[in-house]
């Protein structure tokens, strides 16, 4: 089968923002593992992976136009700490209520402001898609120590905020991604420096924290900018919700965690309310048209 220039875009956002979950749910495993077993604190394990993957991106620096945004390396800076910080203190069902629901608020909220009008049905299957995530970490919520919530709700919206320049951006993914790691880094080993005192890096946890640096972050981060290109802003938030079940499908995989049945309920509903919500909406489709999610 031969298929259209449509088409291919198509499917092309469908395996870049599969290609992207994938890298976050990877990454929250790796953080997962570096943090909840102290094999390095939180600033040193962020210094170090924003610096690798600045290093793993530095390359693309020399090709094309340089794009460099201070509000993006920001976002970026303020999202990778403020998810480290508050990762040692929330557990990680709470940890992802407060993330994700932050992300939502924020990115579905500058959509309305946009313009975007969700259907009847891409709203019913934003509803299942978060009672999917509600059912999956449900039962590990607690009430969430104050500090640990400001920090994630925080890191939420930074990361809310670099995902809606990126949606905007006309740059090279890479080259884009390649200039926010730069501008990112530095600032985090002048964090680092004042935390020198109570940093604590073990061999494996920083081999975690490059890891997740230049492959989950710095590689997932670009894989994020260029399936940007093809959904709308709503698209583009509701997708990120299944990152929490392919993280937990990941643990059993990885870690050993204990498959459940409300792993696959909840799993089942929240990729099933994903689907509904993106093709609902054709978000898919603006990239034919060059409209606001194909730019």
């Amino acid at each position: 089968m031969v298929l259209t220039p449509y088409r291919e875009d198509v499917v092309g956002t469908i395996l870049l923002t599969v290609a992207t979950l994938v890298a976050f749910a990877a990454n929250s495993i790796l953080c997962r593992m570096a943090l909840r077993a102290e094999a390095i604190d939180p600033v040193s394990f962020t210094a170090l992976r924003l610096v690798s993957g600045a290093v793993a991106l530095s390359p693309f620096l020399r090709h094309g136009e340089r794009h460099w945004s201070l509000r993006s390396a920001a976002a970026l800076f303020a999202y990778a700490f403020g998810f480290s910080l508050a990762y040692v203190w929330l557990d990680a069902g709470t940890g992802a209520l407060l993330l994700f629901g932050a992300v939502q608020v924020t990115m579905i909220g500058v959509a309305l402001r946009r313009g975007e009008r969700p259907s009847v049905l891409r709203v019913i299957g934003i509803a299942a898609a978060v009672a999917g995530v509600v059912v999956l970490v449900l039962p590990g919520v607690t009430a969430p120590e104050p500090g640990g919530a400001l920090l994630m709700i925080a890191a939420g919206i930074a990361w809310a905020v670099y995902s809606l320049l990126g949606h905007g951006a006309s740059a090279s993914p890479t080259v884009t991604s390649a200039c926010n790691f730069a501008m990112a880094a530095p600032a985090s080993l002048v964090v680092l420096a004042f935390c020198a005192s109570a940093a604590s890096v073990t061999p494996m946890g920083a081999l975690l924290a490059v890891v997740s640096g230049a492959v989950t972050s710095g590689l997932g981060y670009v894989l994020w900018y260029s399936a940007l290109r093809g959904h709308s802003a709503t698209s583009a938030a509701v997708v990120q919700l299944a990152v929490p079940v392919i993280a937990a499908a990941g643990g059993v995989a990885l870690l050993g965690e204990e498959p459940t049945s409300r792993l696959v309920a909840s799993g089942a509903l929240t990729l099933g309310g994903v689907a509904v919500a993106v093709l609902a909406g054709g978000s898919l489709s603006a990239a034919r048209s060059g409209g606001e999610g194909g730019k």
